[in-house]
């Protein structure tokens, strides 16, 4: 947890800073200036420890281990070969997000947005139906396992990888806004309704604009008084995000409880020693350290002797932690993780902080140069919506007129005439660079599904759809992907997207004649021809760990599946991570 009395310990010795600018000021070593001078112009630097630990992460120290299989590789995937990399130290989640943190999420969606925006609370909601089965009663999970008080200590599901993201980037500013607080800088509000919500970059590029207190921060500068606190203080933490494969694989392992120097004693199949699930511990001895599937049929073991006391899933600080006190990194639920899923990602990967996913983005500017304000509106993916809507294989019009024998009803077929001509309208805006005209025919075509007669039943569908296709929501800064124009005379990257490099690009790719696809120029992707030769394309995310439907081979953190972003399963939660910044070694 954060401590409040470093908190205010760090404030204290900003404060210090100004009281005692009469006393010896620290000196520059390359210019001779004093550094917190008023009188050389008010360059601070001011005093810092380390990073706080933020709610409920721990930290993982890093170093080199040996990525991939540990386990027989009995599916013949060949897509996780042993490779040495290093992974920096960085802080991971105890437990899984649990259902309670969720529902604290969905809360403070319903309370900021429902009344103007409901549809991002709608986005935001997990798929209960994933629980069900067309063969097994499965309905009181569906109703139950959410938001029963029973379940509250349980792993959230029916969470897809895109909502994972954005449980993320809200933890990172309901955290940040938490700190300040705390520090007396910013107050209490219980009011935010829609853009007018506390958001970090917004914060750190003064374009949040909620009311602040009297305890602010003195300015050093000649004519100045008092500032907000910058990221050169150091007071708020870094971003809340999902662990990378490399980080989610070696935290499991835990290798740092079985090294003495620089030499690892026991290599390890699963996060913890040996090569059976069970515990060789006196006072437990032949209990399962972990949740999962024993054998076919049997997911908790025989009345007065359960072998893993779990039917589905269990409480998250269930069985044993690792040897960084994680909890769960075998069994339980699987977990996301940020990598898009390429088969011969082991063999392309950087050998230091390895991932695949890199898309560059950078903030819109105005003319001056200047951070563009934030977002008064929603952002929506047009042409994604487009695709979804009028796919000719497998779209929403598509299924929709196959359901009904190949003819709709004229009043559906009416309001889906109405929804494309507004989605149309959006994609031609959006690409005049219109952002905010785009969002209001998306707008009005949600307000005309809305006000569709009941009887029309695709209504309901309509709108969840169109929700699910929200990238950026009020209150957030506009980002855009870097262009290559601008990156020019760069030799470490030009393009935003780098997901296909080395493995799906257009210069690595073969066409069906054997002919090079570099000699194409349209970027085609002919290597992964998704749902026809493939089931892959860039946004099949990896996912790590085994669940409660998982047998034993799954718990190995070696092991690699891959999932669409916008699916989601009864066997798939999360945890979130954060980078370390400065020291790889800190307090615990």
């Amino acid at each position: 947890m954060i401590a409040n009395r470093n908190l205010f310990g760090k404030l204290a010795l900003l404060a210090l800073i100004v009281v005692f600018t009469s006393c010896k000021h620290e000196q520059s070593t390359t210019t001779g200036w004093n550094y917190n001078d008023r009188k050389n112009g008010g360059f601070e630097v001011v005093p810092y420890e380390e990073q706080e630990t933020g709610p409920g992460l721990v930290l993982i120290e890093g170093g080199t281990f040996t990525m991939g299989r540990t386990e027989q590789d009995v599916n013949y995937e060949w897509d996780n070969q042993p490779r040495r990399v290093t992974v920096p130290s960085f802080y991971m989640d105890q437990t899984e997000v649990r259902n309670i943190d969720y529902l604290e999420y969905l809360f403070w969606l319903t309370r900021v947005y429902n009344l103007d925006y409901p549809r991002i609370v709608q986005k935001a909601l997990p798929d209960t139906l994933v629980w069900r089965s067309k063969l097994a009663y499965n309905e009181p999970m569906v109703e139950y396992y959410l938001r029963h008080p029973a379940y509250r200590d349980y792993p959230v599901v029916g969470i897809n990888w895109l909502q994972a993201n954005d449980y993320c980037k809200w933890r990172t500013d309901r955290v940040n806004e938490y700190i300040l607080i705390n520090y007396g800088i910013l107050k209490h509000y219980t009011g935010q309704t829609n853009d007018d919500h506390f958001n970090t970059d917004a914060y750190f590029a003064n374009k949040y604009t909620g009311e602040e207190t009297n305890r602010q921060l003195v300015d050093l500068s000649p004519n100045g008084e008092t500032r907000r606190p910058k990221m050169e203080d150091g007071i708020l933490l870094p971003k809340y995000r999902l662990p990378t494969e490399a980080e989610w694989e070696f935290a499991a392992l835990g290798l740092i409880g079985n090294t003495l120097y620089e030499r690892v004693v026991e290599r390890r199949l699963y996060p913890w020693n040996g090569h059976v699930a069970r515990t060789d511990a006196p006072s437990n001895y032949g209990d399962f350290v972990a949740n999962f599937r024993r054998g076919r049929g049997d997911y908790m073991g025989v009345a007065g002797s359960l072998n893993d006391a779990a039917s589905v899933t269990a409480p998250v600080y269930a069985y044993w932690p690792n040897d960084y006190g994680l909890y769960n990194m075998a069994g339980n639920v699987s977990e996301w993780v940020m990598d898009v899923y390429r088969p011969l990602s082991f063999e392309d990967f950087d050998d230091f902080n390895s991932f695949r996913g890199n898309v560059y983005k950078t903030f819109v500017r105005d003319n001056s140069g200047a951070i563009d304000d934030k977002l008064t509106y929603i952002i929506y993916d047009y042409e994604a919506i487009d695709k979804w809507l009028n796919n000719a294989e497998d779209g929403f019009i598509k299924n929709l007129t196959d359901r009904n024998g190949g003819q709709l009803d004229p009043r559906e077929d009416d309001l889906l005439a109405k929804v494309n001509k507004s989605v149309d309208a959006a994609i031609k805006k959006n690409a005049e660079r219109k952002f905010e005209e785009a969002s209001e025919q998306i707008e009005d075509a949600l307000i005309t599904i809305d006000g569709a007669p009941d009887a029309i039943e695709i209504a309901t569908e309509l709108l969840k759809g169109i929700s699910d296709f929200i990238v950026a929501t009020p209150g957030e800064l506009r980002e855009r992907n870097v262009s290559i124009e601008e990156n020019l005379e760069r030799r470490n990257y030009r393009k935003s997207n780098n997901i296909n490099y080395l493995d799906g690009d257009y210069a690595s790719n073969y066409d069906m004649n054997g002919w090079a696809s570099w000699q194409k120029d349209d970027g085609s992707n002919s290597m992964y021809d998704y749902s026809h030769t493939s089931m892959l394309n860039d946004k099949a995310r990896v996912y790590k760990g085994g669940s409660w439907k998982d047998s034993q081979f799954w718990l190995s953190p070696g092991a690699r599946r891959f999932l669409d972003e916008r699916q989601s399963t009864d066997f798939i939660g999360f945890r979130c991570a954060m980078t370390r910044v400065g020291s790889p070694i800190g307090n615990y």
